[in-house]
């Protein structure tokens, strides 16, 4: 699993030849706490998916680019744009709907 940083963001988003998925999540989080092993799952389960994380404490840039305003945020992100956005902790067959993967 990716971590992302504004200077990583880019090369690992936008270029990827695969859909990305990008959890904003930070440590203090109780859901996205909660959500971690679900994307470690799907991070395992998935060859045709890249999952990467962004903490929002150290990253606040990139959240505000992508306006996130609660987390967890989670966005699909296909050719460098937003194809589904998730917000809040749900199950994975919820989120797996929710993000149409």
């Amino acid at each position: 699993m990716e971590h992302l940083t504004k200077n990583t963001f880019r090369e690992v988003v936008e270029k990827s030849g695969k859909p990305v998925i990008v959890d904003f999540w930070a440590t203090w989080c109780g859901p996205c706490q909660m959500l971690a092993p679900i994307l470690e799952e799907l991070d395992k389960e998935r060859e045709d998916l890249v999952v990467a994380k962004v903490d929002v404490d150290r990253e606040p840039e990139l959240a505000a680019q992508f306006q996130v305003v609660s987390i967890p945020t989670v966005l699909l992100m296909r050719d460098g744009k937003i194809a589904a956005r998730s917000v809040g902790y749900m199950p994975k067959e919820q989120l797996c709907r929710t993000l149409g993967i």
